[in-house]
């Protein structure tokens, strides 16, 4: 394959992989790891600095239109922000003492755990407009757009949530996936937020998660331009046509899509992870 070629796979499944990412949350790190890992041969560290590039370029590209829409809620992402940056912080730096076989099976046991949440709850029900104590006091409720007016929610568990993000932000650095996966979780899931709002929230978040910790990466020479290029086009380009697609899609839709697709892949990094192939 000559250097074209392989950017131009590594495009279009970049292009792929923000799509994907837009609509469930995820950002395109979920698809552009083991898809270079695993198609294309990529060692996975160089595979993760360009993902954190990627993640960057599908926080850009979506979080403005989903802000516009008034989907996601800016208060609860900045609060939130604090634990995810300081867990990507201390993530990027485990990266440099773990095992990529390791790396591998972790980042698929995180992702079928993220799978069958996310299959297991459904439609969104009927929301809590009250917030709890804290989520009162940190002026976390908002609404957000269906079917054409406003629907005020409540946030809940908001100490579970934070230390979740501790969490997701060390996943990030030390798996270049952008913690959506559990962010989306985090917020759906503990805090009672409805799903469009954690996964346009998310989304909004991730940008600053990977910043944080693709400057580790970067200065271990973990970041080539000739595969982050690509993929922060590619991925760039699905994030934006994404978005468009989120804002009309049913929430059922958008479970199964975020669930089916990282328990595809999830099977396939631990399968590899085991067999040594990464």
């Amino acid at each position: 394959m000559t250097a074209l070629e392989f950017a131009v796979v590594v495009w279009g499944l970049s292009a792929l992989a923000g799509f994907l990412g837009a609509l469930t949350g995820l950002g395109g790190g979920v698809v552009v790891v083991p898809a270079l890992t695993l198609a294309l041969g990529v060692d996975i560290k160089y595979a993760i600095g360009a993902s954190l590039v990627s993640v960057i370029a599908t926080s850009s590209g979506a979080a403005a239109a989903y802000v516009r829409e008034g989907f996601s809620n800016i208060r609860i992402g900045m609060f939130l922000e604090i634990a995810t940056t300081v867990g990507a912080i201390v993530g990027a730096y485990l990266a440099g003492h773990v095992s990529t076989h390791a790396l591998a099976i972790v980042f698929g046991l995180v992702l079928v755990h993220a799978a069958y949440s996310s299959l297991a709850k459904g439609e969104d029900g009927a929301h809590i407009v009250q917030s709890d104590t804290l989520g009162k006091k940190l002026r976390l409720g908002s609404d957000y757009p269906v079917d054409g007016r406003r629907e005020e929610y409540g946030v809940r568990n908001v100490g579970t949530g934070f230390g979740l993000m501790f969490g997701a932000g060390a996943l990030s650095g030390l798996l270049g996936i952008g913690s959506g996966a559990v962010k989306v979780i985090a917020m759906d899931r503990a805090m009672e937020i409805p799903f469009k709002v954690s996964t346009t929230t998310s989304n909004f978040m991730i940008g600053v998660t990977a910043a944080a910790s693709a400057g580790v990466y970067l200065s271990r020479g973990y970041i080539d331009p000739r595969v982050a290029m690509p993929v922060m086009l590619g991925v760039l380009l699905g994030a934006l046509l994404g978005t468009k697609v989120l804002v009309r899609a049913q929430v059922k839709t958008l479970r199964l899509v975020f669930g089916v697709v990282i328990f595809a892949l999830a099977v396939e990094m631990i399968v590899n992870g085991i067999l040594g192939k990464v």
